[in-house]
């Protein structure tokens, strides 16, 4: 009761006083002081249950969002600061509540909920109603700390990235160190690949329960502000085993490739710009390049693909052992009308950096071998540790101009983009570790035997290692004669 008063007391002393531009939850919990604000027009908008335990807002009539009042330490109505300070590195708070506090446990189906992000001044702070469901294969399958997606109602500037509708939180549960896309996206960017993705980290309170450090990023897709390719001759593409015909055999937005038998998913056009022939004029187009790599016509494939992005794609894959290149899984093209094939976005690698699948259902084990690969020291022959890695990623290494290209794009960057991306990855490491999130995703999420700063260390030398060693695999692939 006696926190009840405190809240009463505050929120009253904040109205008289002024400004009411929008409510701030301040709440106390997990070791950390939260600040959640929230879009209401006045005190009756707030309400407490009958035991004096939640006060809730009434955000559209329907969707009440509770707020835990033995964690609450005041409310105050604020105006928005004028400017933002842009600092993508921080640590933003955010707050979820599902509708009638429902689990995600689904990830066909959206369940309605509420955001509040708390942006800590370095963009415009964001609250609104959303639509939140679990996505991911494994990460979602196998581990406690869930991914999620979620849809605003509304395209929206979220932390600074351009607007859109669909957005995603990765768990990185696998990941010990939570910057292990960072890292690669941070080398994409490096490398000018489109439409690489970027990261905002959040810490994450569903439903009132603390869960942790997650990344928050663009959701792949057609989009202007996303991969841009238009909106009438545009297509995206997943080279991928779970969203294939052989795994996902009664979906009507996939096939084998003709040439090479991959499992493609058609992610653009989707639904909305369906006919019956676009999966067949799909398959087409695509067996066009196909075709192209399996003959060997350089000429050709050079025509039908961006080669540069197909050489900034493969090493990126191979430098950190992505063993999806594989499978394939998560692998993005685009192409736009009558222009040539081009790879990306990157997406998903903590299946990479050596990830000891023996024990992949509860393990966290990376970094323990720097000289593995996927293509092997000579990719045409596919001798690495992945004989089957499909040969539409290693056809091209019997054309001696791509080897010569696919190694000189290497020696230009060697000197510089690992040491860019882990500088740039350490900039958010650093505020994970002041902000003291890192800290409380550990004490959320005990690992057994894992501890942040060791396996950092371990990223850290397996990256140094493996830029050796990398560099003189490359420098040493076989030049068609």
């Amino acid at each position: 009761m006696k926190q009840l008063l405190i809240i009463l007391l505050t929120i009253f002393c904040t109205l008289t006083a002024g400004a009411q531009q929008r409510a701030h939850v301040y709440m106390n919990q997990m070791g950390g002081k939260w600040n959640f604000p929230i879009v209401v027009d006045s005190l009756n908008e707030m309400t407490f249950d009958k035991a004096r335990r939640q006060m809730m807002t009434d955000v559209t009539g329907e969707l009440r969002i509770p707020f835990d009042v033995n964690h609450i330490d005041s409310i105050t109505f604020e105006d928005e600061p004028l400017t933002e300070t842009k600092d993508p590195y921080k640590v933003f708070q955010l707050y979820i509540t599902t509708k009638d506090g429902q689990d995600i446990t689904s990830k066909e189906t959206y369940t309605d909920a509420h955001l509040s992000l708390n942006a800590q001044e370095s963009f415009t702070s964001y609250s609104a109603n959303i639509q939140m469901r679990g996505r991911g294969n494994s990460s979602f399958l196998w581990y406690d700390k869930k991914p999620y997606r979620i849809k605003l109602n509304d395209k929206h500037k979220v932390l600074g990235l351009d607007k859109a509708k669909s957005w995603v939180l990765l768990a990185n549960y696998r990941d010990v160190t939570d910057i292990m896309n960072t890292f690669v996206f941070e080398m994409g960017r490096g490398l000018s690949l489109p439409y690489t993705n970027h990261t905002r980290y959040v810490e994450l309170f569903l439903n009132g329960d603390y869960k942790g450090i997650y990344q928050l990023t663009e959701q792949v897709q057609q989009n202007k502000n996303r991969v841009a390719v238009s909106d009438e001759h545009g297509i995206l593409i997943a080279l991928d085993v779970d969203d294939g015909p052989g795994e996902s055999p009664y979906a009507n937005d996939n096939f084998w490739s003709s040439v090479y038998r991959m499992p493609v998913c058609v992610k653009y056009p989707d639904d909305e710009r369906w006919t019956v022939n676009t999966v067949d004029s799909v398959r087409n187009v695509f067996a066009e390049l196909e075709t192209a790599i399996k003959n060997k016509d350089y000429t050709q494939v050079q025509k039908l693909l961006d080669v540069p992005s197909f050489i900034k794609y493969l090493l990126i894959q191979e430098f950190v052992y992505n063993v999806e290149l594989s499978a394939p899984r998560s692998i993005y093209m685009h192409k736009d009308g009558d222009g040539p094939w081009v790879m990306g976005p990157l997406w998903d690698f903590d299946a990479g950096y050596d990830f000891d699948w023996s024990n992949m259902y509860t393990g966290h084990t990376f970094f323990k071998d720097f000289t593995e690969t996927v293509m092997g020291s000579n990719p045409l022959k596919r001798n690495g540790n992945y004989s089957y890695v499909p040969q539409f990623f290693t056809d091209l290494f019997a054309c001696k101009e791509f080897v010569k290209a696919y190694k000189a794009q290497w020696a230009a960057v060697k000197d510089t983009i690992v040491t860019h991306a882990w500088n740039e990855s350490m900039k958010y490491v650093e505020q994970m570790r002041e902000s003291g999130a890192l800290d409380r995703e550990f004490q959320r999420w005990p690992i057994s035997g894992k501890r942040f700063d060791t396996e950092l260390n371990k990223m850290q030398k397996w990256l140094q290692n493996r830029n050796v060693h990398f560099t003189y695999l490359v420098a040493a692939i076989p030049e068609p004669k």
